[in-house]
């Protein structure tokens, strides 16, 4: 790894991060590479993954936990809210508008022979 690159950890099965403009396919780079705005404000998050960001091991992809489930990371939010919070975000974060992330990400050797135990 060199100085202008930044490591990051996805679950073994997570699919290949699709090129830019191209739908949303749950690979978890963007969101464990930087954290969205909506993260920076309201989860005052500012670097690094991004603690909304969720496996779903059902689906074998990743998703954003402000969308499924906003009152696990929003204590603040009533219940009642949670669809319009869900709603909120879904805009905010663009699903189903297209990758916008242009990370290139390489996998290490190393991270393969822990992924292969």
């Amino acid at each position: 790894m060199t100085a202008d690159t930044t490591e990051i950890r996805l679950h073994a099965a997570a699919p290949e991060k699709p090129a830019v403009g191209a739908l949303c396919n749950g690979c978890g780079v963007c969101c464990s590479f930087t954290p969205c705005p909506l993260s920076r404000w309201l989860l005052r998050h500012r670097e690094g993954s991004c603690p909304a960001l969720r496996w779903q091991g059902d689906e074998q992809r990743y998703g954003c936990g402000l969308v499924s489930c906003p009152v696990d990371y929003l204590a603040w939010l009533p219940q009642g809210l949670s669809g319009l919070a869900t709603l909120f975000t879904r805009r905010w974060i663009a699903v189903g508008i297209g990758c916008d992330c242009d990370a290139e990400p390489e996998v290490s050797s190393a991270v393969n022979k822990e992924i292969e135990r």
